[in-house]
């Protein structure tokens, strides 16, 4: 059964299949009567347009398809492969176009412009600026990056346009030639917009850092409970734009029972997915207090400050009767997080002869 997102992404495509195949004919038309290669490109550009939306709509369906024994996390993904494929699309559009510029540039021919040429250049920068603009729109508000490079693609090919009717109206008041420096500027826009699209898709599936604002705003709910004394090591894992599955450690009195415990975590897990549909796993640190640990506390800071590049410790614990001091870092990326680690171990071991230092490197996944 289709999702209301999906039903909107299919009829969005549609509609801009149907404009950029308006448009196609238009253009070509006019580009061939012209001898137009820059008004040509144009619509070439327009059947990569339709050719895109068309492999949003199937990739739309592919990753809408149930969870099944091979992938547990369903095939939300595929929406990424599919704007790869778009991405890739405009790339050949973008090299294809730069060598017949060139060889317009090289051997130019004459063209023919008319006050319907004009017209039809106006209707297409108009129509591409509407058009880009509701699928852009959509994309965004459904978190569909297909659809958002649609709509750029789209606000790309209006400005493309203006250049040529700018060309078109100068070949016809002065006689000059710009069509293969046109041509030349629209393949480079096309080319640039096919990387950044390319690059934006290849970050999702590689896996990109979570958003600062939706990290800071589970945080701060979770941290809203009273039992809760701190939280860390939030990780969210993409498996597509509508499926977040994640981790996150609480930090809470050691002398929690373990029903107080299961009664926090159950809680906290069903208010992040009601708020934010992310299904998060909460995992425990304990915390204790005593004269002793507290010195013993003010010691571990103490040696961490000496260090700038740890950005965060946390989860601290010290068992007195097993002797043992275990706590986390976050180390800035880049450093030597190993040899850091070791540094502050031996210090330690210095200055609580006796105890066992256990220290866990962490990831600095989230703000």
């Amino acid at each position: 059964m289709q999702t209301a997102r999906e039903k909107k992404i299919i009829k969005t495509s549609v509609i801009g299949i149907i404009v950029n195949v308006m448009l196609v004919g238009f253009k070509m038309a006019v580009g061939l009567l012209a001898n137009s290669i820059a008004i040509i490109l144009d619509a070439v550009n327009n059947l990569s347009d339709a050719l895109s939306s068309l492999i949003t709509i199937i990739g739309t369906k592919l990753a809408s398809k149930a969870p099944d024994k091979k992938h547990p996390f369903g095939h939300g993904r595929i929406e990424y492969i599919t704007s790869i494929i778009i991405s890739v699309i405009v790339l050949l559009a973008g090299f294809t176009s730069i060598k017949e510029s060139i060889e317009k540039i090289i051997n130019p021919e004459a063209t023919n412009y008319s006050i319907y040429s004009i017209i039809v250049i106006s209707a297409a920068i108009i129509t591409k600026f509407i058009i880009g603009k509701y699928v852009k729109g959509v994309g965004v508000k459904l978190n569909s990056q297909s659809l958002i490079a649609s709509g750029s693609d789209a606000f790309f090919d209006a400005v493309l346009s203006f250049a040529t009717l700018v060309g078109a109206v100068i070949n016809m008041i002065w006689g000059l030639q710009l069509e293969g420096i046109l041509g030349v500027a629209i393949s480079v826009i096309i080319i640039k917009a096919g990387v950044e699209m390319l690059g934006e898709s290849l970050s999702s599936i590689i896996g990109r850092r979570a958003d600062s604002e939706t990290t800071d705003k589970i945080k701060e709910l979770i941290g809203a409970y009273d039992e809760v004394n701190g939280v860390y090591d939030l990780t969210l894992h993409n498996y597509g734009p509508t499926k977040i599955i994640g981790t996150v450690h609480v930090e809470v009195d050691d002398n929690m029972t373990a029903r107080e415990i299961h009664d926090l975590t159950r809680k906290i897990t069903e208010d992040i997915f009601v708020e934010f549909n992310i299904i998060l796993t909460v995992g425990i640190y304990a915390s204790n207090s005593s004269a002793e640990t507290e010195r013993f506390k003010e010691i571990v800071n103490t040696e961490i400050k000496k260090h700038p590049e740890v950005i965060q410790m946390h989860g601290l614990y010290i068992d007195e009767k097993r002797k043992l001091v275990s706590f986390d870092i976050i180390v800035e990326f880049k450093q030597n997080a190993q040899k850091i680690r070791g540094e502050i171990i031996e210090a330690l071991k210095k200055e609580l002869p006796g105890y066992e230092i256990y220290i866990i490197l962490d990831t600095d996944f989230s703000e």
